[in-house]
């Protein structure tokens, strides 16, 4: 549904039940809160039953309330603030193992990406890179350690690959005021969406180049430019940015292109390692 569930919600206020009403007013003033709570509890915390959550979710013209929480999640993620974060995250993993919680956590991201994944997308965006000209790779804050991942392969792999460093906004388009039809950017930005990302993805599109975006869900600001869209689940658990399941895909994207490049990448890593040998990059095994 692509009306923000916040407008909605606001925009049939009047005509709800009393019941509703109290629904749609915590998750109004607790959204980060609603937005990981079973039917059962959250009918608990306003004083209604749990068929009418169910009801509510229906009447927003929801299947049920699992979809109507996905909904709230996935709005909900870019607003909240790092201590709201950390709230969520007491909610979420109480006094469990936190070890095997986060764990899993990011199992079930990486599984609902998988499933969630056009193939489509990833297999024409596999193409768009090999086919390009220039490669320019942009990613700010966390998703900056991804950006950093894919350049250092890729620069092993093609001739002109561009990481952009992030500084200020005029010097961001400083670095890609040159890019053309010919070429490929690749953002990378997840919950809390990056301003420059965006706005160097709107401008590359507007050269008509074209953009690859690697995000978490349709409503990203990126998804608007993307002529690939690439998704990757990165709910949070803490404060911390989740990034394994986004790390996957990478992993993918760089695997399939080296598949299709073999030849020339086992001729590029031949030349390296003679490089590395010869000036000792690496330390060397010791025999016993």
């Amino acid at each position: 549904m692509q009306q923000d569930l916040f407008s909605k919600i606001k925009e049939r206020l009047p005509e709800f039940s009393k019941g509703h009403k109290k629904i749609a007013e915590y998750m109004l003033n607790h959204y980060d809160k609603a937005a990981y709570m079973t039917a059962a509890k959250l009918g608990s915390i306003v004083g209604v039953s749990e068929s009418t959550v169910v009801r509510f979710a229906t009447e927003l013209e929801y299947e049920g309330y699992p979809e109507l929480q996905k909904a709230l999640q996935e709005i909900m993620r870019n607003k909240l603030t790092s201590v709201q974060r950390i709230e969520v995250t007491s909610d979420q993993i109480g006094n469990n193992d936190i070890f095997e919680k986060v764990l899993n956590l990011d199992i079930d991201k990486i599984r609902r990406t998988l499933e969630e994944s056009s193939r489509e997308d990833f297999y024409g965006a596999v193409d768009t890179i090999i086919n390009a000209k220039r490669i320019y790779i942009i990613g700010s804050r966390s998703s900056s350690a991804l950006a950093h991942f894919m350049s250092y392969y890729f620069n092993l792999m093609f001739e002109d690959v561009r990481y952009i460093h992030m500084a200020t906004t005029s010097e961001m388009f400083e670095q890609i005021m040159r890019i053309t039809e010919n070429d490929v950017i690749i953002g990378i930005s997840f919950p809390r969406y990056s301003k420059q990302t965006v706005k160097a993805m709107q401008y590359a599109s507007s050269k008509g180049a074209k953009v690859v975006a690697i995000t978490d869900g349709m409503l990203s600001p990126l998804a608007e430019h993307a002529t690939h869209l690439l998704l990757a689940r990165s709910d949070m658990a803490s404060f911390v940015d989740s990034l394994v399941a986004p790390l996957s895909l990478i992993n993918a994207l760089i695997v399939a292109i080296g598949i299709k490049k073999r030849d020339e990448i086992s001729r590029n890593f031949a030349n390296l390692e003679e490089i590395w040998e010869e000036y000792e990059v690496y330390e060397k095994n010791k025999e016993k």
